[in-house]
């Protein structure tokens, strides 16, 4: 069949990440263009006003609109930072995932941590400590399977998490917006539930993207209601957090830590990357958190997924068809 060509853009550092290799993927007959995040180069502008395919994670009023487009495709999950009012009339705005298995492995590996420590146990035979030798009641180490497991939203990450951490026999508590019916979930609540679930777990995942009803979400009496040696986990958007209210919890030892891979302040996206700590608080100070760099989704299979989420959507558009991850329709 033929395809009608298309004029397509990749927006920025973060789209350029997607980009090896992405011909070998759609027609020869397609046209790709690198722009820079700034489109200040010579006929960027142009390229931009003019495509028919941004792949790219912003759109704002300070930069130029692509007037074109008929697809506007984010190389992630997350669109909040898209303004969809600024889309022309005829632009769909989609989206890609593919990153569901390698958080839900990141959130095995945390969870394992508090359970099966081999780090330490490492360390201290090194020195000659035999701290968890087998034979000594002081040396027992509980067992993840014995442990309820909070999926706070229950999307594609939250469901790859549900399905590993069912084989290791946990237990599984939800809180989403709708109601949840579903074979690997023992027990469920609307948001409106959302202390009584908090309560309920001995490890809380927060999955949901960042929207105006998420922003916040989990505050200062959610966290409150955890018991008391339950850790909260981060792997969705920072702000879903209320930022304070986690800080303030762990400084004083109010839940049993917490795993942060998704922040409030990011370094600039620019090619000198200028540095910046993750939030205005010193959470780097705490013993009772775990910190990483929003790694837990960025693998090379992820890239791959998403790469190909991309070519199927630009395939199909080239043939008239109905899109994938649809967020946005035409006005």
């Amino acid at each position: 069949m033929n395809t009608a060509p298309l004029n397509i853009v990749f927006h920025g550092q973060n789209a350029a990440n997607f980009r090896q290799g992405f011909e070998a993927l759609i027609a020869p007959h397609h046209r790709i263009s690198d722009l820079s995040d700034g489109l200040d180069q010579p006929g960027e502008r142009t390229l931009y006003e003019n495509a028919d395919v941004v792949i790219g994670i912003q759109l704002n009023s300070a930069m130029p609109q692509p007037l074109k487009a008929r697809l506007f495709h984010a190389p992630a999950a997350g669109t909040d930072a898209i303004a969809t009012a600024l889309l022309p009339a005829q632009c769909v705005l989609a989206n890609c995932f593919g990153h569901e298995r390698a958080i839900a492995e990141y959130v095995m590996a945390a969870l394992l941590m508090r359970h099966v420590p081999l780090t330490r146990a490492d360390q201290d035979l090194r020195q000659g400590r035999w701290t968890f030798w087998a034979g000594r009641p002081s040396a027992l180490r509980s067992e993840m399977g014995t442990q309820t497991l909070g999926l706070l939203g229950f999307g594609h990450i939250a469901q790859a998490v549900a399905h590993r951490a069912k084989s290791f026999g946990m237990r599984i508590h939800v809180a989403n917006r709708s109601p949840i019916s579903h074979p690997l979930v023992d027990q469920s609540w609307t948001l409106d539930g959302l202390q009584a679930f908090m309560a309920s777990a001995d490890a809380v995942v927060v999955s949901l993207p960042l929207t105006d009803n998420t922003a916040g979400l989990v505050n200062a009496r959610a966290i409150a209601a955890m018991r008391p040696d339950a850790v909260l986990m981060n792997v969705g958007r920072g702000a879903v957090i209320e930022e304070k209210a986690l800080y303030d919890a762990l400084m004083a030892r109010q839940i049993g830590g917490a795993v942060i891979d998704t922040w409030y302040q990011y370094p600039t996206p620019t090619p000198t990357h200028k540095t910046c700590t993750p939030s205005k608080f010193d959470f780097a100070a705490l013993d009772n958190v775990l910190m990483t760099p929003h790694m837990s989704g960025w693998t090379a299979g992820t890239v791959r997924r998403r790469q190909e989420t991309l070519a199927e959507n630009i395939a199909r558009l080239s043939r008239g068809e109905a899109l994938a991850n649809v967020l946005h329709g035409p006005r």
